[in-house]
């Protein structure tokens, strides 16, 4: 690991001065940068650690009816909230899929957002990758490909964005708030993060100094409470990144479809919201007709990217399936293994708390 400056500011506005300057990257848990600087992927010359910052850590609802989330909550109090799993239960069933108990309590939200892909070459420091070094080729377009993007991604690259927690909130209309040099702004998720084009290694709409201090609900996304699921398909059950999942959400009337939300994980370089595919639903009757015509849009313009292409296949399938699940009702229990396509339903209870 090479040598850093360690700044610990005691108010916001000293964290984003002395992360302005060049070579300077925000530490909260630190559950995915260490590793990178442990493996020389990230040599950050100074570290500017915000764990004590003051009122980063609330969940709050606001006037208007919206959910405020700190960037420094952790992704294991927001999954066990009562309140929050109650109205956003497709996001803590996404929380709770991601990760090992001991990571979850440790990461915090903001942190899972601005989370690095899991690509291997992009770990390998032998190997090319425009993403840690711009200009150095994508040895994954001949490599070990099959679980690489097919939506979004360029011949720079083709790696994926590896969060559970984003999908869910890219369905359902989250707001990053951001504060910087400039004053704050904020952005909605489904921008926030950028796709490759020609520069893979900027990976959001961050500029330097900028952090990430709140993600935000509006008060309509409780509306999908009772019929809301999020699904993961992956190479075992348990602490793994998924090969592909989808988040979906349907708000039912008499039985017909008044509005659907669909977003789908690991198939692009950030949480992809497939809005063709929830007009298709709108208006229709929740059958499994609907849902197969539905998951056929999401996945329209796709694309294999290398020895992937049953990629596809595997996603149109779970956003079959997640839309099937959220049909039946969110579950009023945890399932005993969340988000997994094998968890039995109802489910046994997981955690404790109800979804309804």
């Amino acid at each position: 690991m090479n040598r850093f400056d360690y700044i610990r500011p005691t108010s916001l506005d000293e964290a984003i001065a002395a992360a302005s300057q060049p070579g300077s990257a925000f530490l909260a848990a630190g559950t995915n940068l260490l590793d990178l600087m442990k493996g020389n992927i990230t040599r950050p010359d100074r570290i500017v650690d915000i764990t004590k910052l003051p009122d980063l850590d609330r969940i709050e609802t606001l006037e208007d009816g919206s959910t405020r989330i700190g960037a420094l909550v952790k992704n294991a109090d927001l999954a066990y909230h009562e309140d929050f799993a109650a109205r956003f239960p497709a996001v803590a069933e996404a929380l709770l899929s991601g990760a090992s108990a001991q990571l979850r309590n440790a990461a915090s939200v903001g942190g899972n957002l601005l989370q690095r892909t899991r690509c291997r070459y992009f770990y390998d420091t032998a190997s090319a990758c425009n993403k840690r070094e711009p200009g150095s080729g994508c040895d994954s377009l001949e490599g070990e490909n099959a679980g690489q993007a097919v939506l979004g991604w360029s011949p720079s690259c083709i790696a994926t964005h590896p969060s559970d927690f984003c999908v869910p909130l890219a369905a359902l209309g989250a707001i990053v708030e951001i504060k910087g040099p400039d004053g704050s702004r904020d952005v909605a998720l489904t921008d926030f993060h950028r796709l490759p084009g020609d520069r893979p290694d900027i990976e959001t709409v961050l500029a330097p100094g900028e952090l990430v201090v709140a993600i935000r609900l509006p008060a309509e996304a409780a509306g999908f409470a009772a019929h809301s699921r999020y699904l993961k398909l992956r190479e075992r059950t348990s602490y793994a990144f998924a090969l592909v999942s989808a988040a979906a959400m349907l708000r039912l009337e008499d039985g017909v479809i008044a509005e659907a939300r669909i977003a789908i994980g690991s198939v692009a370089a950030k949480p992809w919201r497939a809005k063709s595919a929830e007009a298709v639903l709108k208006g229709m009757k929740a059958e499994p007709a609907f849902f197969e015509k539905a998951a056929r849009e999401a996945f329209a313009e796709a694309k294999p990217s290398g020895d992937n292409a049953d990629k596809i296949e595997l996603g149109r399938r779970i956003v079959a399936r997640a839309l099937t699940l959220a049909s039946a009702g969110t579950p009023t229990e945890m399932p005993a293994l969340p988000a997994s396509p094998f968890a039995p339903l109802p489910g046994a209870s997981a955690n404790g708390v109800a979804h309804v």
